[in-house]
Parts: structure tokens; C-alpha cells; sequence
């Protein structure tokens, strides 16, 4: 594993990190981890054979809305289109395994340990930061190898018909004139007040909307919950810790803080014996005990010429890798102390500690209580764990059992598999709830593991079916979605009108925004994208005129006049490599695409 890392390693230092790196992989290699979701009959679509669960696509919707990357009240439409994505995802996986397309689980870890999201500020790997961002996105390390593993084979597909594209002379020139065409254009966004007459909406035209948009308005299955949360750190708020157990706590915590150490090294063999380098470190030792300067004694006597230069310094090391005698003086030692001489394979060393990473004791006296009340509620928190697990079985209702272990019982309101917030939103907990017993038999769930420290059981209070609400229940939805169709459908015919009038040499006031000779590329961001797409569209006007159109704008609709279309010289930057660059793009989207409809062509896609 990542040997290509190690290959590149030359220095103690780089190797201290690439120690760090393999044990922290290793801890997660052997980790037995449980996946979000069960696998489950009830699936929304099959591709070639194989299905695609409900879960899935709520699991993918969920964290889009967790992520920030999606407004909730977009829930609705998000779920269709990640239906489709989950569909070519399905189709290019099945591709890909045709084609024997292969991915290392080496190839998985070196781009895990690189990603800088998992990186703390020194750049190195970090265990905790890895967790912790998986657990925000609702992955575990196991189902995130496997999703990275999935996408870098998509990738292969990809990037195998990217090297098989080329461009030619004329496309590319062609391309090199479209890049650095420049267009003068003006726009006027229209609003509310630009009506002639305000818009009405009649009780037909609602019931009209409703009747042809009734998916729109499902409200899905729903339960009531109640349920109890076995909390391990609820049971420890209560737990005093005195005095000497936090100085105790903090001294072990001090023993095995990773140290900065800088070492001067001899080493022995062809040039000299270990006497020779025994003496030659003695010496070394009388000049410290001098008071001469360690750092400058590192330059001129280690062997280690990767950090003799940098005063003997390794950076911050951690135990598992250089070897039990070397680390046990390292971590022997208090900052500014000096060991004695430590034997190792490649020579003889004296170490300095010149830093203990750990802060004071006065501030993690908060954490190290909460760790020592934890570890002091362990017992008490698997006691009522496993008596969780009895009584919840046995038991006819989960009152009862609150009681017995003196647990608060939770309720909640009408909640959906998707539509779930705080504790129900953790993975499989929402699972449980639709479980055939827990829902149709009305029995306790099993114990849900919500992570080391947290049990939860829950039973259905209550349930209904997916079902379509009635009018009355949606109306003002409804009607402001009448609403606003019919003045987007005002604005357009409005914009319309203003556009014949001004063909027709009539000048209506109109408070226009001019944009004057630009490329694609040069465009004010202030102007809406929409805009700018439409005006590099419209038709080259005649010399002596302005060639109108119109386009979708975040406030109403923009007419849009352009006035003139000119070509722009080739400059430096559109020479014939970013010309060829474009159209390889183009030729690779499109080779892309025409695979994945070639792939859905021939597919048996089902949905249900």
C-alpha cells in the first residue's frame, strides 16, 4: 500500500509521514463497518436485470439536502433526476465490468490520503477529519471506498474515449472564431409593472393545475414514531471527576503525545565501527553539556544529510514506526531534553525533544473530564444497552421500557422515509421504521446502533399511506404556481409585443443595460447566464439594425436587442492549443454522450 509513496521517501522526515499515513489505512482496513442502508425489495427502477433501490435514491437526495447543495423544498424534483443519474451510473458500471476495467484498493488509499479535505493544516492525513466529513455526507469509510471506487471507473470510461478524440484544422478554426467572436447587446428585464393589466387566476384555472399536476402534490407514507436514545454521554453528564484523576488522565495523555524531535545521527559500518561512532556521539554529548547548540552540532557531525542542514529536525512523530528503542527514548523525554545514545539499524542517534504536541493541562481540563466520565460510564452504558436489548424484545410498548431503564420517551409528528430531521435522520434508523414487523406487526425495532456511544429502539405509533392531498389542503400552493406560470406567460407575450414595436421603428421607454463588446468569456457576472446565452444566439443583425429576442431572467423576462456581431482577433491565449482544447471537449461531451444513449438504447430499463 502506497508504495509509490514510499519509493519517493529519502528523508527520516517524509518518512515519519508515510508512517503515520499506512497505520492510520491499516486501523481502517481491518475495521468491520456496517453500510447506511440494508439492501430492500422496494426499488424505483432495474437496469439490464439489476435494481436500484428506493434507498438509494433517497440516500443520494438526503445528502444533497444535508450538503447544502439543494434547497428541501427542490426534494421533489431532485428525486427524479437522481433516479436518472443512478440509472447511467447504473449503465456505466455495467460497462465498465464488461470491459474489465479494474480499480486497486492501493489505487482507493492514495486518493483518500491526498484529498485535501482530509488533510489537517499540516497536510498530512487525518483519521478524525476522514470520519468525521464522512459522517456529515452520511457515508461510512466502507461505503465511501466503494462509491470513490465506482466513480474513478466511470472515470476510466470517460477518459478512454477522451484519448481516442482528435481535432481537425478547420474545426478548430472554426471553434477559434466562435471563441472570440465579441457582441454588443442590450437587456431589459420585465416585471410585474410592465403588464398592461395585472394578471388574474379563476377557480377553473386552479382546478386545472391541480387536476394535470397532481404528482406534485403526493404526500408519501408516514408514521408517528416513538422512541428511546441509549446515550452514553448523557449518562456521563453526571459523573464527578476529581482533581488527581484529570492530572492522572493528563500525564498519560502527556506520555504518548506525539513529540517534535530532531536527532543527530552517526552511522557505522564501512567508514567506522560502532566504538567510533560511540565516541564520536560522546563528543557530541560534552559539547552540549557546553552549552554549545544542538542544531549547529547537527550539521556538523550527523549523517543524516537529508535534516543535518535543518538542525536534526524529523517534525512531529507518532509511535509505530521507527522502532521500540527509538521511541521509547523519544517519548521519555520532556521538551528541551536530550536523550542518550539509542541504537537503531541504519546508526547511533541522540534525540532532543524540541516540542510536545499537547496543549496545556488548564486547556483540555474540559475534554479530559468528559473523557474520564465517559470511560467511567462505560460499565453502566453496556449494562443498559444489553438491558435494552431484552426488554425491548420482550416488552408489549416502549413506555414501559423507558421506565424500566429510565430513558425519556420521544415522540414525533408525521415523518416520511425522506422527510426526517435530528436523530431519525441518522442512517438506518428511518429503515427500521418501515421494517415489515415494526410497521405492519406493531412490534419494538431491534436495537439500532447510531455509533459507539448511542442505542436507539423505536416503535410506529401510528401510520397512513402515500396518497394525493386534496385541493383544499394545497390550494395556496397550487394557486401561486398558477400564478406564477401565468405571469411568466404575461412577461413573455409582453416581451414579445415590445419586440414587434421596436422592428417596427416604435420606441417604448425602456431603461435598458448596455453590454458592449464582449466575448463569452468576458461577460460581468452581474449579467444572468440566461441572457448571455440567448444573446450569442440571436442572429447576426443587418448592418443598420438590432436583431431582438427574449429570454428567461431570476426576476421576470429580458428582452434582449442585439446590436452588432464582430469578430475578435486571435490573441495569445487562443492560439491553436486552446482552440484544440475546446474542441476536444466538445468532441469528448458529446462521444460521452452518444455512448450513454447508445447504452440506454440498448438496455432494459424499468421503472417502477
Amino acid at each position: 500500500m502506497l508504495q509509490h509513496i514510499r519509493d519517493r521517501s529519502q528523508s527520516m522526515a517524509a518518512k515519519v509521514i508515510v508512517g503515520a499515513v499506512i497505520v492510520t489505512l491499516a486501523l481502517f482496513g481491518i475495521e468491520s463497518l456496517v453500510g447506511l442502508f440494508s439492501q430492500s425489495s422496494d426499488d424505483v427502477a432495474e437496469v439490464n436485470g439489476e435494481s436500484i433501490s428506493r434507498q438509494a435514491v433517497e440516500m443520494q437526495v438526503q445528502r444533497a439536502i444535508r450538503s447544502g447543495q439543494v434547497p428541501p423544498d427542490q426534494e421533489r424534483q431532485l428525486r427524479n433526476q437522481v433516479t436518472d443519474q443512478l440509472i447511467t451510473q447504473q449503465l456505466l458500471d455495467q460497462y465498465a465490468e464488461r470491459g474489465g476495467l479494474y480499480i486497486s484498493s492501493e489505487q482507493i488509499d492514495r486518493m483518500i490520503v491526498n484529498r485535501p479535505e482530509f488533510q489537517d493544516q499540516d497536510g498530512n492525513f487525518s483519521a478524525d477529519i476522514f470520519r468525521n466529513r464522512l459522517s456529515s455526507a452520511g457515508y461510512t469509510p466502507q461505503s465511501f471506498r466503494q462509491q470513490l471506487q465506482r466513480d474513478l471507473l466511470r472515470q476510466q470510461v470517460q477518459q478512454g474515449l477522451a484519448v481516442s478524440e482528435f481535432v481537425l484544422p478547420g474545426e478548430r478554426a472554426q471553434l477559434s472564431a466562435l471563441r472570440n467572436q465579441r457582441r454588443s447587446f442590450r437587456y431589459y428585464t420585465l416585471g410585474r409593472d410592465d403588464l398592461n393589466a395585472p394578471v388574474s387566476v379563476d377557480e377553473q384555472d386552479i382546478q386545472a393545475y391541480y387536476d394535470r399536476h397532481q404528482d406534485r402534490f403526493q404526500r408519501p407514507e408516514q408514521v408517528k414514531l416513538n422512541y428511546v436514545v441509549l446515550d452514553q454521554a448523557t449518562l456521563a453528564e453526571g459523573i464527578e471527576v476529581d482533581e488527581q484523576a484529570l492530572r492522572s488522565a493528563y500525564a498519560e495523555r502527556q506520555a504518548q503525545a506525539p513529540r517534535r524531535i530532531s536527532h543527530i545521527m552517526v552511522s557505522f559500518g564501512d567508514e567506522r565501527t560502532r566504538e567510533q561512532a560511540r565516541q564520536r556521539l560522546q563528543q557530541v554529548r560534552e559539547r552540549l553539556q557546553g552549552g554549545e547548540d544542538f542544531a549547529q552540532l547537527a550539521d556538523e557531525y550527523s549523517d543524516d544529510t537529508t535534516t543535518a542542514g535543518k538542525g536534526g529536525a524529523l517534525g512531529v512523530i507518532n509511535r509505530g514506526f521507527f522502532g521500540e528503542e527509538f521511541e521509547d527514548a523519544a517519548f521519555s523525554l520532556e521538551q528541551g531534553q536530550v536523550s542518550d545514545i539509542v541504537e537503531t539499524d541504519n546508526g547511533l542517534h541522540l534525540l532532543k525533544a524540541t516540542g510536545v504536541d499537547l496543549p496545556a493541562f488548564d486547556e483540555m481540563r474540559s475534554e479530559l473530564h468528559d473523557q474520564a466520565a465517559m470511560e467511567q460510564a462505560q460499565d453502566r452504558f453496556n449494562e443498559l444497552a444489553q438491558r435494552l436489548i431484552d426488554e425491548s424484545f420482550a416488552a408489549e410498548d416502549l413506555a414501559s421500557v423507558a421506565e424500566d431503564l429510565g430513558l425519556k420517551l420521544h415522540s414525533s409528528d408525521w415523518v416520511s422515509r425522506n422527510d426526517v430531521s435530528g436523530v431519525l435522520a441518522e442512517p438506518g434508523v428511518m429503515e427500521a421504521a418501515f421494517q415489515p414487523d415494526v410497521l405492519e406487526e406493531g412490534y419494538n425495532s431491534d436495537v439500532i446502533e447510531l455509533d459507539d456511544q448511542r442505542r436507539m429502539v423505536l416503535r410506529v405509533a401510528d401510520h397512513r399511506e402515500a396518497t394525493t392531498l386534496p385541493l383544499e389542503e394545497v390550494r395556496g400552493q397550487v394557486r401561486a404556481a398558477v400564478e406564477a406560470e401565468a405571469v411568466h406567460q404575461a412577461l413573455s407575450d409582453r416581451a414579445t409585443e415590445l419586440a414587434e414595436a421596436l422592428e417596427a421603428g416604435r420606441q417604448p421607454s425602456l431603461d435598458w443595460t448596455v453590454v458592449d463588446s464582449v466575448t463569452r468569456r468576458s461577460v460581468d457576472d452581474s449579467v444572468p447566464e440566461a441572457v448571455v446565452t440567448q444573446a450569442f444566439r440571436l442572429p447576426r443583425p443587418s448592418p443598420e439594425g438590432t436583431t431582438y429576442g427574449k429570454a428567461d431572467a431570476p426576476q421576470g423576462v429580458a428582452l434582449i436587442a442585439l446590436d452588432s456581431v464582430s469578430e475578435g482577433e486571435l490573441g495569445a491565449d487562443d492560439s491553436s492549443s486552446a482552440s484544440a482544447l475546446m474542441a476536444e471537449r466538445l468532441r469528448v461531451q458529446a462521444a460521452i454522450q452518444g455512448l450513454l444513449q447508445s447504452l440506454r438504447d440498448e438496455a432494459e430499463i424499468e421503472r417502477h
